[in-house]
């Protein structure tokens, strides 16, 4: 969760006739009519008028453990189709999560990958692991990067993937905070520079291997801890070149001791901040969620503020995926983020997402070049 070519003109005359061969030759040799007018892959159209809306569900552990009957459930709970399901691909499954990916797609909705270098058993707050950045960046992991990007393509599906979500918070051992703001490793790069060449580099190989039914999001927590000038989101990110859409992480009370806060409190200054990095590029809400404390706080209200704000308020968000799950902690309690934690949280929900602006099924358009270098659809 948490490239130009130079021509050279010959002069009239008599060499006229070895232009024309020339010419000839060109259009008959080097150039497939065929191969030309094909379109670039299928990628995501964000929608200009409206939002997707999504959900990711308690899929386990690993995060990955997706099946139809859990989407069809949660559809018919909150009473409308999904047109994002999110769902993890963490490297210490060293795998394609190939299987979740064509099952999400055959259901007419669009998979949100969240590819997050991180070794089993995933805990939070740890170290950096075997996938640290360092070795990334090193070529350590090439042959896993080629695999999965060859795993992508051959899915032939659209995607949206968020690599290394969250790097700008202190609980994911890829975070810029396990990196340092003044010291350097091997590569003599500090946190944020050090995860922005990573970024590229992981992206750069996907690419070349294919895989332009990706469109890559840069993925930030919508607050930023520590709350350091080097850890703000602007010094991760990877510039636009590298990136199709901008992803923020937003949620109210999860744990008994976190204060209660409404939406806009936890939306506003994150959503400023990452509208600033691009005037462009489409913004998700790439998770969400609030708790269920109703000595502290009115969830039913939490949920009706936030959907209605995501369409009045925070007008470049193009996308909600809801984070519906339910956890213990280990003082006992529950974090109990799911949409139906209360019939007064489930009506409010169903009510503002009946709403014909939260769009129900994805469109898509054809990549218009999906050659390294071009990279917006």
């Amino acid at each position: 969760m948490l490239k130009k070519s130079r021509t050279h003109i010959l002069q009239a005359g008599n060499r006229l006739p070895l232009v024309f061969a020339l010419l000839c030759w060109l259009l008959t040799s080097t150039v497939d009519p065929a191969r030309a007018a094909e379109p670039g892959p299928l990628v995501v159209a964000f929608p200009s008028d409206g939002a997707y809306c999504g959900a990711y569900l308690d899929f386990g552990v690993s995060e990955d453990k997706v099946t139809l009957e859990a989407i069809e459930k949660f559809e018919k709970i909150v009473g409308k189709h999904q047109a994002i399901i999110a769902s993890s691909s963490f490297w210490g499954e060293l795998n394609f999560p190939t299987k979740n990916v064509l099952l999400i797609a055959r259901h007419g909705t669009i998979p949100l990958i969240f590819w997050s270098p991180w070794d089993r058993p995933y805990v939070q707050e740890a170290d950096p692991d075997r996938f640290n950045l360092e070795e990334i960046l090193a070529g350590k992991w090439d042959a896993y990067i080629d695999q999965w990007a060859m795993a992508a393509k051959e899915a032939n599906t659209p995607m949206l993937v968020s690599w290394g979500l969250e790097m700008n918070g202190n609980w994911f051992p890829w975070s810029g905070y396990f990196y340092g703001a003044d010291k350097a490793g091997k590569s003599g790069l500090t946190g944020p520079e050090l995860y922005k060449k990573t970024f590229r580099y992981v992206v750069d190989r996907v690419r070349a291997r294919g895989a332009g039914n990706i469109l890559w999001g840069f993925h930030v927590n919508h607050f930023t801890y520590p709350q350091d000038p080097w850890n703000r989101m602007s010094e991760y990110y990877p510039g636009p070149e590298y990136v199709d859409w901008l992803g923020l992480s937003v949620y109210g009370k999860q744990f008994a001791d976190d204060a209660w806060a409404s939406f806009q409190d936890v939306m506003e200054e994150g959503y400023a901040e990452i509208c600033r990095l691009d005037p462009q590029k489409p913004v998700l809400v790439a998770e969400y969620g609030v708790g269920e404390f109703p000595a502290e706080g009115d969830k039913a209200l939490w949920l009706t503020e936030a959907l209605d704000l995501l369409k009045t308020r925070y007008t470049r968000i193009k996308g909600a995926v809801y984070w519906h799950e339910r956890w213990p902690n280990a003082d006992g309690t529950y974090s109990n983020l799911r949409i139906n934690s209360s019939p007064e949280a489930l009506a409010a929900y169903r009510k503002g997402l009946a709403d014909p602006f939260w769009l129900d099924r994805p469109h898509y358009l054809p990549r218009k070049n999906d050659l390294p270098g071009l990279r917006t659809p």
